[in-house]
């Protein structure tokens, strides 16, 4: 069997949860759309559920696959619904929904619901992607608060810049929604991982950790709370071939990398298409046989090659960690100029294996 796997430590996500309630003191919604970031995500709700207030998620989709697998904790709807259809799903399954648009709205009032639902009314206070213009909030939560469609309201919005700790766009955003939700009585929903990690002083009932519960930093910078996180997923595989090169001698595509003595050099059995970032350069750390290394020359579909000269102990069948507990995910995003959350989201081909269940 091909031995790249990766490797999920459900304990670790359990910590991860708790770091984000014992910060806070707050409720904590576990974010695991996309799979839960390529986790895994029904494994991931089944680890959490016994504790968490509930779960986010981007779409109906990824929340019919967690009822499906007997997750009966609150789900929300992260975008709410993109057809006035699936009202009706989302209250056969009892799914919390982001309203973030007028046309929503518009769509809950004139529906016939058996039930009323939750909703999460969300402000553009800022980011400008999705969330009501603050000028039409306060109404929008008024007409929410008269339907009888409506069983509850949580006020919502959501951070730009909160994983940059010396800008001062998240204390605006806060302002704005403060503005906008002005005498209206509902729990509030503002941070984020990087605001329960960095922003203590921002009002939040809810807080909505998602990159944080996989044990990756959204800083570039260390930060205190953050260096608590645990890393959820070592992505590993092996040594299958080792060789002996001289001087002057390519190595993989295209000749990005010249071996400039004699070097030993070991392939290993991990890709693109298993979602490592085909972009990582010559110097992205790996660790082999227990010692930090490196990549060297350009990532293949499904093998590269790392540095084997000075770890002489490493060799046919010693494992390689490319990322986890000792080779930071953040690390090896930043060598390929990507972020931790898109190298999570492609992993594809290498097989989930779970422990701390």
């Amino acid at each position: 069997m091909r031995p790249a796997r990766a490797l999920i430590d459900l304990q670790a996500l359990r910590h991860n949860y708790q770091l984000a309630r014992e910060v806070t003191g707050a409720k904590a919604l576990a974010v695991i759309k996309a799979d839960a970031y390529g986790h895994g995500a029904v494994r991931c709700a089944q680890a959490l559920e016994a504790e968490a207030d509930g779960f986010a998620v981007a779409c109906i989709e990824e929340a019919l696959e967690l009822r499906a697998a007997g997750i009966r904790a609150p789900i929300l709807l992260l975008e709410g619904f993109f057809e006035a259809d699936e009202l009706p799903l989302i209250v056969e399954h009892d799914f919390w929904c982001v309203v973030h648009s007028l046309w929503q709205l518009d769509a809950i009032e004139q529906a016939q619901l058996a039930t009323p639902i939750h909703v999460w009314l969300k402000l553009d206070s800022g980011m400008h992607r999705v969330g009501l213009h603050p000028g039409d909030y306060k109404a929008a939560y008024q007409r929410l608060q008269a339907s009888a469609n409506v069983a509850k309201i949580v006020l919502m919005s959501h951070f730009a810049r909160a994983d940059e700790l010396d800008c001062t766009r998240s204390v605006e955003q806060v302002a704005v929604f403060l503005g906008a939700r002005a005498d209206l009585t509902a729990e509030i929903s503002l941070r984020n991982s990087p605001a329960v990690l960095g922003w203590p002083r921002v009002p939040s009932d809810w807080v909505r950790p998602g990159l944080m519960l996989y044990g990756t930093s959204p800083f570039e910078e260390p930060q205190a709370t953050a260096s608590r996180l645990q890393p959820v997923m070592t992505l590993e595989s092996k040594v299958i071939c080792v060789r002996e090169l001289p001087a002057g001698e390519p190595v993989g595509y295209g000749a990005k990398f010249v071996t400039p003595k004699p070097m030993r050099i070991g392939v290993v059995a991990m890709g693109y298409a298993d979602g490592y970032p085909r972009q990582a350069p010559t110097g992205t750390p790996v660790l082999v046989a227990g010692v930090r290394s490196q990549l060297l020359g350009r990532v293949s579909m499904d093998m590269l090659c790392i540095d084997l000269t000075d770890v002489p102990q490493a060799g046919l069948g010693s494992t390689v960690e490319l990322w986890g507990k000792n080779i930071l995910a953040s690390e090896v995003a930043g060598k390929a100029d990507t972020i931790p959350y898109q190298i999570f989201c492609n992993l594809k081909r290498a097989p989930r294996l779970y422990s701390g269940s």
